[in-house]
Order: C-alpha cells, then sequence, then structure tokens
C-alpha cells in the first residue's frame, strides 16, 4: 500500500536543495560583505604600534575609543562634512531639475533632431571619462571655477545621464491624454509639468536623489583634480589625511573610514526600499 501525504506537510527535496542553497549564498555574501567592515573596526581600536606588532586580524589589548575624537579633530570632518553637503544639495537639486525638464521634453514632444539628442545622450555614457578630462579641466579653468565648489557642482550636474532615462521612463507611462485634457482647460505647459508629471514622478526623483548623494559624498577623483585647496577638502579627501608617501597610520586612516561610512549606511538603512522600488518601477514600461 502506497504511503500518502498531504500537500503542504512536507517539503520536496528539491525545494528544499534549492532554499539550503539560496541561504549558503546569501550568507557567504554578507559575511563577504560585513567582514571588511568588522576588520576596520579591530583596526580602528588599536594604537599604531598595536597595529604593526600584532596584525590586522588579531584582537585589540585596549579599546582605544581615543582614536575616534583624534581624527574627527584632527582631520577637520566638520568642514569636510560641510563641503560635502553644500556639493550634494547644489548637485541633486541641479541634476534633478536637468534629468526631469529634458526627460520630459524627450518623451512629450516630437521635434526636428530629437533621435540625434537621444543618440549624443547615448554617446556621452560610452565615452570613458577620463579621456576628457583634459578638455573638462581647460574649461573649467578658462570659467574661473578651479578651486571653487562650484567646479564640482558643474561637474556633478553636467554628467548626470542616467537620470535623464530613469526619469524618461517613467514620463512615458504618464497617459498623454492627461496633458491634453489639462491643455483644454487652458495650463500651460509648464502648468502641466509641475502639476500633473511632476507629482506622478515622486518615486523616480527620490530614488535618483538619494543615489545621486551617494555618489557625490563617496567621490574622491573630482575634488582631488579641481578642487585640491584644503579648505574645500570634502569627507572623501578628508580620509587621505592620514596617509602620507612614507607613512601610513593605518589605524587612523581606519578609523576616517568608519566615520565617513556611517551617513552613508543610514541612508542605506531607511532608504533601501525607495532605490529598489524606483530602479525596478522605471526600468518596466507599465
Amino acid at each position: 500500500m502506497k504511503r500518502r501525504y498531504k500537500p503542504g506537510n512536507f517539503m520536496a527535496p528539491r525545494n528544499a536543495l534549492h532554499i539550503s542553497l539560496n541561504y549558503t549564498a546569501l550568507t557567504l555574501i554578507s559575511l563577504v560583505i560585513i567582514a571588511p567592515i568588522l576588520l576596520l573596526v579591530n583596526i580602528s581600536l588599536k594604537s599604531n604600534a598595536e597595529y604593526f606588532s600584532s596584525g590586522p586580524f588579531q584582537l585589540p589589548q585596549s579599546l582605544n575609543l581615543a582614536n575616534y575624537a583624534y581624527v574627527y579633530n584632527q582631520a577637520k570632518y566638520l568642514r569636510g562634512f560641510a563641503n560635502t553637503g553644500i556639493l550634494i544639495g547644489a548637485s541633486v537639486t541641479g541634476s534633478i531639475l536637468m534629468g526631469l525638464m529634458v526627460s520630459y521634453v524627450l518623451g512629450r514632444f516630437e521635434f526636428k533632431f530629437k533621435r540625434l539628442i537621444a543618440n549624443a545622450l547615448i554617446l556621452a555614457t560610452i565615452i570613458p571619462t577620463i579621456t576628457t578630462q583634459v578638455a573638462t579641466f581647460s574649461v573649467i579653468k578658462s570659467l574661473g571655477l578651479f578651486n571653487t565648489l562650484g567646479a564640482g557642482i558643474v561637474l556633478y550636474v553636467a554628467t548626470d545621464i542616467i537620470s535623464i532615462y530613469i526619469f524618461l521612463q517613467y514620463v512615458t507611462k504618464i497617459p498623454p491624454s492627461l496633458d491634453e485634457s489639462a491643455m483644454l482647460d487652458g495650463a500651460s505647459y509648464f502648468r502641466i509639468f509641475f502639476s500633473i508629471v511632476l507629482p506622478q514622478m515622486k518615486p523616480a526623483i527620490v530614488t535618483m536623489a538619494i543615489i545621486k548623494a551617494i555618489s557625490v559624498y563617496n567621490d574622491i577623483f573630482v575634488p582631488y583634480i579641481y578642487m585640491p585647496k584644503s579648505t574645500l577638502r570634502t569627507v572623501a579627501m578628508t580620509i587621505q589625511y592620514f596617509s602620507q608617501d612614507r607613512d601610513t597610520q593605518w589605524n587612523l586612516m581606519a578609523t576616517a573610514i568608519l566615520i565617513a561610512m556611517i551617513p552613508t549606511m543610514i541612508i542605506y538603512a531607511f532608504c533601501q526600499r525607495y532605490i529598489i522600488s524606483g530602479l525596478t518601477d522605471g526600468a518596466i514600461k507599465g
């Protein structure tokens, strides 16, 4: 007599193996991500002499919490956070407005050279950034923006082309009939944009604002090349304060990295669902 099992009482062996492999893979990925952070915490709690005598993996003999206060004050992190905040605020606002307006024009209007402009934007994302730095530096210097926060703001706003295509996916999902109804009521294009199109793109705006803010926060190339002045040092540049040609204080370097990671970790913790939902919704046409 064959034994019968009720559905749901027992898990099929294949499903159980699949779930086990998934959990194993997720555990390994989590360890790969968390392990460097734990290593930095371990190093930051040591003195420089203890680090060289014990190595990075050995636990500290005493907790040198004074490293955090020393790094924060010595590297002038407050100034770095202020400069970075200015760059993020201006760059996010400028890039979001530019991306929204360009995507609205490309998604709603038919005009001459429209396809050429769209292809030119794609071409700009293909060209390696490093190959255009000589020309870019010449333009920034001729505009008198070298060694000013304006250089970073202009470059961050002008190079954000990905947001245009993310916003464009949202614009194409908004029914054009809404625009036509508003025009019959006498609304202008600006009124349609701000009253109809803009409110329906809030998920994409939040997503791109978060991604842009984190990108500017982590960038070290633009501040290093275009804003080398010490008073314009950003958070990313502040980390280099404890790295010299012949003498690097690794315990203080690890401490500086951890301090710089705090804002981004907070942003990811509270805004992760906005980032994922905004990218997935914008990538699928409904």
